[in-house]
C-alpha cells in the first residue's frame, strides 16, 4: 500500500487536472509520521534521479528539521547529492524562519552570530515564513529554477505544515496548497501533519485539499485513557515499535477507496506489512450505482442519485458540504416521488384501458 502512494505521486497529473496530494499524519499516540514522510520523499527521488517518474526535481520545504537532515537521508539511502544537486532544492524556513537571526548578524553586538547559518548550494534560507504569498512565489522559483519553463513539472514536499499555521491562519494555508495543485508545473505534493495539534476542522480542511489520506494509529488502544497500570505500559512499549497505517485515496471517477497496513519502526528503517485478515480494510466506500432495479426511473432521476452519494461521502470531509447534501437529498426524494406519481397514473391508463377497450 506504501508503494502504491509513492506510486500515485511519480505518476503525477494529467493534463488539466490538479496535481495529486498527500496528507500524511500522526498523533502522539502513533508519532511515525516523520519515519513515513522520509520513507515517501527518498523513494520518489529515487524515482526521478533514475527517471522514472513526471516530475523532474523535487523541492523540500524543511520547517520542522534543517537541510543537513535531509542531505544525510539521502545519502544513508545511496544518493551521491553532489551528482544529483541540479535535481533538489531545499527551501530552509527552519534556520531563520522569522529573520530574527538575520537582524541580530546585522547589529553590531551579534556579529559573531552571522556565521551560524551555512547554506549549501542545495538549500536556500528563507526567512518570511509569515507571508503565504512570498513562499509560493520562492518554491515556484526554485522548481523552475531545476527543471525550467514550458510542461516540465516538479514535485513538492513539505515536512510540516504545522509550522504554517502556527504563523498563518488555516484560511492563507489552504489557499497557498490549493495554488500549488493548481500550478501548471506541479506534478505532486506532500505534507506532514500532526492532527491532535489541532481543532478537527482545521484537520478536516486540510484532508479536503488531499486526493490521498495517510494515517497513522496505534496498534491497541489505551484503557480509558489512562496509563499508570502495567498493562497500558506494556501497551505503550507495544505501540512504540509498531502501528496501523491507513491510507484513503480519492479516485478521479469520485469513488474513494481505504486500505491498511501495518508500520513496524526499526533501526533498518520503516517497514510495511499486511495486516491479518480480520483486521485488514480493502475496500470502496461508495458502491457501484444499481440501475436494474430503478429501470423505470428517468436517467436524470439515476443521475442526481449517483450524484447524491457523492456529496453524502464529501458530508463526513467537510462540514461546509453538509447544506448542499441535504439540499440535494431533498431534490433526489422529490425526484423519486414524481417518478412514482408518473408510474401511477401510467399504470391507471393501463387499468382503464383494459377494462374498457372502448374508450
Amino acid at each position: 500500500m506504501a508503494e502504491s502512494i509513492c506510486r500515485a505521486l511519480r505518476d503525477g497529473a494529467l493534463e488539466g487536472e490538479l496535481a495529486p496530494a498527500l496528507t500524511i499524519k500522526d498523533s502522539v499516540a502513533s508519532p511515525f509520521a516523520l519515519q513515513v514522510f522520509s520513507h515517501v520523499l527518498s523513494q520518489l527521488f529515487s524515482s526521478i534521479l533514475a527517471g522514472k517518474s513526471q516530475s523532474r526535481g523535487l523541492v523540500v520545504v524543511s520547517f520542522s528539521r534543517s537541510p543537513s537532515f535531509y542531505l544525510d537521508l539521502l545519502k544513508n539511502k545511496g544518493t551521491d547529492i553532489a551528482s544529483s544537486n541540479k535535481q533538489i532544492q531545499i527551501l530552509d524556513c527552519y534556520s531563520d524562519p522569522l529573520g530574527w537571526k538575520d537582524q541580530l548578524a546585522g547589529s553590531r553586538n551579534f556579529t559573531a552570530l552571522s556565521n551560524e547559518v551555512l547554506v549549501s548550494s542545495t538549500a536556500i534560507v528563507f526567512r518570511e515564513v509569515k507571508h503565504m504569498d512570498k513562499l509560493y512565489n520562492s518554491i515556484i522559483e526554485l522548481g523552475k529554477g531545476l527543471v525550467g519553463g514550458g510542461k516540465i513539472r516538479f514535485s513538492i514536499a513539505i515536512d510540516s505544515v504545522d509550522e504554517m499555521l502556527r504563523h498563518a491562519p488555516v484560511s492563507s494555508v489552504a489557499r497557498f496548497l490549493s495554488n500549488l495543485r493548481s500550478h501548471d508545473q506541479i506534478s505532486s505534493i506532500f505534507w506532514l501533519l500532526h492532527s491532535d495539534l489541532h481543532e478537527a476542522r482545521v484537520t478536516a480542511v486540510l484532508e479536503y485539499l488531499s486526493s490521498i489520506v495517510a494515517s497513522l494509529e496505534p496498534s491497541h488502544q489505551l484503557a480509558n485513557g489512562q496509563r499508570g497500570d502495567l498493562e497500558n505500559f506494556s501497551l505503550i512499549k507495544h505501540n512504540s515499535k509498531k502501528g496501523k497505517f491507513h491510507v484513503r485515496f480519492k479516485k478521479r471517477n469520485g469513488r474513494v477507496r481505504v486500505m491498511s497496513e501495518e508500520v513496524h519502526i526499526e533501526l533498518s528503517g520503516i517497514n510495511f506489512t499486511s495486516l491479518p485478515s480480520e483486521g485488514a480494510i480493502n475496500q470502496g466506500l461508495v458502491p457501484k450505482v444499481m440501475v436494474n432495479p430503478y429501470k423505470f426511473m428517468m436517467a436524470e432521476d439515476l443521475w442526481w442519485m449517483a450524484n447524491m452519494r457523492d456529496h453524502l461521502l464529501q458530508w463526513k470531509m467537510c462540514r461546509q458540504t453538509r447544506t448542499a447534501a441535504v439540499v440535494r437529498l431533498f431534490i433526489t426524494v422529490i425526484q423519486m416521488m414524481r417518478c412514482l406519481i408518473l408510474m401511477r397514473t401510467q399504470m391507471m391508463i393501463w387499468i382503464s384501458d383494459y377494462a374498457c377497450p372502448i374508450c
